[in-house]
């Protein structure tokens, strides 16, 4: 997989205003002495060891960092590592997270949530936690199954997929989190893979140096209720024709490289109807083959890519940094209507709870 190399004075661009130090930190100084509690194999472990690496990087105090979470495997998350957190209720961690932000520019926000949690009961939460573009992170681990109740059909579990609240095939049709995502004007939309440290870590780091909100799905292995999910991405004999990896600015293409050109056999061109498809790099010029562009601030092709992930199966699976782009977050803007609220009033304080007071529509009783 292509990886995604990020200029290092970037790193902190989306957390300007939080308080940084200049101590050196490690991992280990971002582990709380809390016994991490998941099945063995699970997928959740990459993840916690690649962003307690990754954390001191960043060069925050540790007390200027906050983890919600909300309900599920995936939410035991702030119990290990040793900054504040919050364990919070179901679906709400995006809610709670938006709060945390607005009140705290101080603050470094992350929201750890599950496809269960984030896209069931939260699905509203989540969608307007991303229109809204709060300045915060979210990471949703999606490993296409309920772990925490034993087991049942999710959100992004595919079409027929027997579990034990399934037990003739589910009928329901699948979410995809990235097309979810860019549909609700999300500013920074990615996805990537438990397994694969190195590019999980660039675009932690990319979503970190985002002011606004940066959602990155991370596909999740289940071992115990949902083993082998993603074995089209990871195994070594399918993942380079499964895996089209997006990098800004380069051709789109996969599968068996060219050592010549560096480009894949296969790659993503315009289809007639508007949209992308995959076709044979050899069957067509240079030219037309699709240039990805994470900048655009139209999601329209963004969004067709992330429709090749079709219907929960994952023979062709775009993973990378999907969209990229800048616009006022929802905080910034609490905060300075705010700020010019109270510059515009005068008096002594008395004075100022009388204006307050007799401020609009006023009744006299008796």
């Amino acid at each position: 997989m292509t990886s995604i190399d990020l200029p290092v004075p970037s790193l902190r661009s989306g957390t300007e205003s939080v308080p940084t130090t200049d101590e050196k930190q490690t991992a280990k100084e971002f582990s709380s002495d809390q016994e991490v509690r998941w099945c063995p194999g699970c997928g959740d472990y990459a993840v916690l060891k690649a962003v307690q690496s990754f954390l001191p990087d960043l060069g925050l105090r540790r007390e200027n960092i906050v983890f919600v979470s909300g309900i599920g495997c995936s939410s035991r998350f702030p119990y290990y590592l040793d900054t504040f957190g919050m364990h919070s209720i179901h679906g709400r961690a995006p809610s709670i997270a938006t709060g945390i932000a607005t009140a705290r520019e101080d603050l470094s926000v992350w929201v750890v949530t599950g496809d269960g949690d984030a896209l069931s009961i939260g699905g509203n939460h989540l969608i307007h936690a991303l229109r809204r573009n709060v300045n915060m992170t979210i990471l949703l681990f999606n490993n296409r199954i309920y772990g925490l109740t034993k087991g049942q059909y999710s959100p992004t579990s595919e079409v027929g997929k027997v579990t034990k609240s399934t037990p003739v095939g589910s009928v329901d049709h699948p979410f995809n989190p990235v097309s979810l995502a860019l549909g609700a004007e999300g500013t920074f939309v990615a996805r990537t893979i438990d397994s694969d440290r190195k590019h999980l870590t660039s675009v932690l780091a990319a979503a970190a140096a985002h002011r606004g909100t940066s959602f990155v799905e991370i596909y999740q292995n289940c071992p115990i209720f949902n083993d082998g999910a993603f074995d089209a991405i990871k195994d070594n004999e399918t993942k380079e024709h499964a895996i089209i990896p997006l990098t800004h600015g380069q051709p789109i293409t996969f599968g068996t490289r060219d050592e010549a050109t560096g480009l894949g056999d296969k790659g993503l061109v315009r289809a007639a109807s508007g949209g992308v498809e995959v076709v044979e790099t050899a069957a067509v010029d240079a030219e037309q083959l699709l240039v990805h562009d994470a900048h655009n601030p139209d999601p329209s092709t963004a969004f067709a890519i992330s429709r090749l992930t079709d219907a929960g199966y994952l023979n062709r699976s775009p993973i990378g940094i999907f969209r990229q782009v800048e616009r006022p977050t929802y905080d910034d803007g609490a905060r300075a209507q705010v700020t010019d609220a109270q510059a515009a009033v005068t008096g002594t304080p008395e004075e100022r709870l009388t204006a307050l007071i007799g401020a609009g529509d006023t009744w006299q009783v008796g």
